[in-house]
C-alpha cells in the first residue's frame, strides 16, 4: 500500500512539473513572438499615385440664327445638318433679293430711301431747320481734337472744365427776358455783333474783355448772360467759386489756367462767373494766401486775352480775341478794385418798371387758366411796386395756389376742367404772403455806385 501511494505521488508530482514547464515555454514564445513583432513591424503599402485627367466637356453646338420665319414658327426643333444648309441656301437668296431691291432705279427712289419721314430736321422757333444736334457734335469734335493736343495746361483740369463748366443744354433768347431794352441793346453792341461778325471789328473796334451786370437779387442777371451766349452762337462756361476752389495745393491755379485755355481754344466763348463778389473781393493783410493765388492767377490769365494794341491781324489770334469775361454780383462795392479795372462796361440791372411788371404778369398768366381783365392787371401792377422779377414770379404762383386751396379735401375727387380760374382775390391774398425781397436802402446804395462807376441797363 505504501509502495502504491508512493507511486500515485510521485505521478502526480511528475504531471504537475510537466505542467509548469509547458506553461512557461508558452509564455516565452509569446513574449519572443511579440518582440519579433515589434522588431521587425512590416512597411504600410505604397499609396498609388494620383494621376489628374482633364474633364471632357460635351458643348452645344450654337446655331446660326436663319431669316426663314415660316420654319422657325412651325418647328421648334433642333435643325440637323441638312435643315443647316438649306437654311444657309435660303438666306443667301433673301439677302441677294433685297440688296436687288435696293438698288436705285429711279431719283425718286433714292429720295425716298435717303431721308426717312423720321430724319426729317425739326423746326426751330424762327421756323429754320434746327441745327441744334449739328452743332453739339461739332463741338464733340472739336473737344477731342483740343484734348489730344494740349500744350502748357494740365489735361484733366481741362477735362474737368467740360464736365463741369461747359454748358451745352441751356438756350434763352432775348424774347423770354421781359424789359431791359437799353441792356439788351448795350450786349448786343458789345458782344452778339462783334462775335457774328469779327471781321468788321478789329483794333479799336474790337470786343470789350470784360463786362459787369450788378444790380438788386432776381433781376434776370442770369438769364441775360445766357441770353448773350445764345445769340451770339459762343460757348458758354458757367463758372462759380466752389468748380474753382481745390483742397490740394495748385490744384485751384490749374483750373483758372484751364479754364482760358479752353475758351481761348473754343472761341468765340464766354467765361460767366455768378457772384463774381465771392472770388474777387477787396484783397486785404488778412486775406488767406489760397485765396490770394486765386485771384491773382484769375487777373493774370484775364490781362492775358490780347488788347487792342497788341492785337495783329492774324487769324489765330483774332479767334482767341472773342473771349469775354462776364461777371453778375448783387456787391459790386466788394470787388477788388483791379478787377473792377478789367470791366470795360459795368450795366446796371434795375428792378423792373411799369411795363416790365405788366407784359411780364401777362406773359405769366397766358399759360394758367384765368379771369383777370386789363383793368385787373393793371391793378396788380400797381400793387407790385419795387418787386423784383423773381418775387413777381413768386407772387403768380401762389395766386395759382388760391383755387386749389378752395378745394380742401374734395381735391383728390375733382375734375381738372372744373376748377375756377384765377382771379384779382387770389393775387390779393397772395400779396398777404409774399412782400418784396430789395429794401429802399439797398436801392439807394446801388444807385449812387452805378452813378460812380456804372451805366444803366434798364
Amino acid at each position: 500500500m505504501e509502495a502504491a501511494e508512493i507511486g500515485m505521488a510521485a505521478q502526480l508530482a511528475w504531471s504537475q512539473y510537466q505542467n509548469g514547464a509547458n506553461h512557461s515555454k508558452v509564455s516565452n514564445n509569446g513574449s519572443h513572438s511579440n518582440e519579433l513583432q515589434i522588431r521587425y513591424k512590416p512597411t504600410p503599402p505604397l499609396k498609388k499615385r494620383y494621376d489628374y485627367k482633364k474633364p471632357t466637356v460635351n458643348r452645344p453646338i450654337i446655331k446660326s440664327p436663319t431669316l426663314n420665319r415660316q420654319n422657325s414658327k412651325s418647328s421648334r426643333n433642333i435643325p440637323t445638318n441638312s435643315k443647316l444648309k438649306a437654311s444657309k441656301s435660303n438666306t443667301n437668296k433673301v439677302s441677294r433679293r433685297n440688296e436687288q431691291n435696293l438698288e436705285p432705279s429711279s431719283p425718286v427712289l433714292v429720295s425716298a430711301t435717303a431721308v426717312p419721314a423720321e430724319s426729317k430736321p425739326m423746326r426751330s422757333k424762327s421756323g429754320t431747320p434746327d441745327k441744334e444736334s449739328s452743332a453739339n457734335s461739332s463741338l464733340d469734335s472739336r473737344k477731342e481734337d483740343i484734348l489730344k493736343s494740349v500744350q502748357g495746361v494740365d489735361r484733366n483740369a481741362c477735362e474737368q472744365i467740360l464736365n463741369e463748366i461747359l454748358v451745352t443744354d441751356e438756350k434763352v433768347y432775348w424774347e423770354d427776358i421781359a424789359g431791359l431794352r437799353n441792356a439788351k441793346n448795350s450786349l448786343k453792341e458789345a458782344v452778339v455783333y462783334p462775335f457774328l461778325r469779327p471781321d468788321l471789328f478789329k483794333g479799336l473796334r474790337e470786343p470789350v474783355r470784360g463786362m459787369l451786370l450788378f444790380g438788386p437779387p432776381g433781376t434776370g442777371k442770369t438769364m441775360i448772360a445766357k441770353a448773350v451766349a445764345t445769340e451770339s452762337n459762343s460757348t458758354f462756361f458757367s463758372v462759380s467759386a466752389s468748380s474753382l476752389l481745390s483742397k490740394y495745393l495748385g490744384e485751384s491755379e490749374k483750373l483758372v489756367r484751364a479754364l482760358f485755355y479752353m475758351a481761348k481754344k473754343l472761341s468765340p466763348s464766354i467765361i460767366f462767373i455768378d457772384e463774381i463778389d465771392s472770388m474777387l473781393t477787396a484783397r486785404s493783410d488778412n486775406e488767406n494766401e489760397s485765396s490770394r493765388r486765386i485771384k491773382t492767377e484769375l487777373l493774370i490769365q484775364w490781362s492775358s486775352l490780347s488788347s487792342a494794341t497788341a492785337q495783329s491781324e492774324d487769324r489765330n489770334n483774332t479767334l482767341d480775341s472773342r473771349v469775354l469775361v462776364l461777371g453778375a454780383t448783387n456787391l459790386p462795392w466788394a470787388i477788388d478794385d483791379a478787377a473792377r479795372r478789367r470791366f470795360s462796361r459795368k450795366l446796371y440791372i434795375p428792378l423792373p418798371d411799369y411795363e416790365t411788371r405788366l407784359y411780364h404778369l401777362k406773359r405769366l398768366m397766358a399759360k394758367q387758366k384765368n379771369s383777370l381783365q386789363d383793368l385787373d392787371y393793371e391793378l396788380i401792377t400797381e400793387m407790385t411796386e419795387g418787386f423784383s422779377g423773381s418775387d413777381l414770379t413768386s407772387l403768380a404762383k401762389e395766386a395759382a395756389m388760391e383755387p386749389i386751396r378752395d378745394l380742401g379735401d374734395k381735391l383728390m375727387f375733382a375734375d381738372f376742367d372744373k376748377i375756377r380760374g384765377i382771379e384779382i382775390k387770389d393775387f390779393q391774398n397772395a400779396l398777404l404772403t409774399i412782400k418784396k425781397s430789395v429794401s429802399s436802402e439797398s436801392l439807394q446804395k446801388y444807385e449812387e455806385w452805378s452813378s460812380k462807376f456804372g451805366s444803366n441797363g434798364s
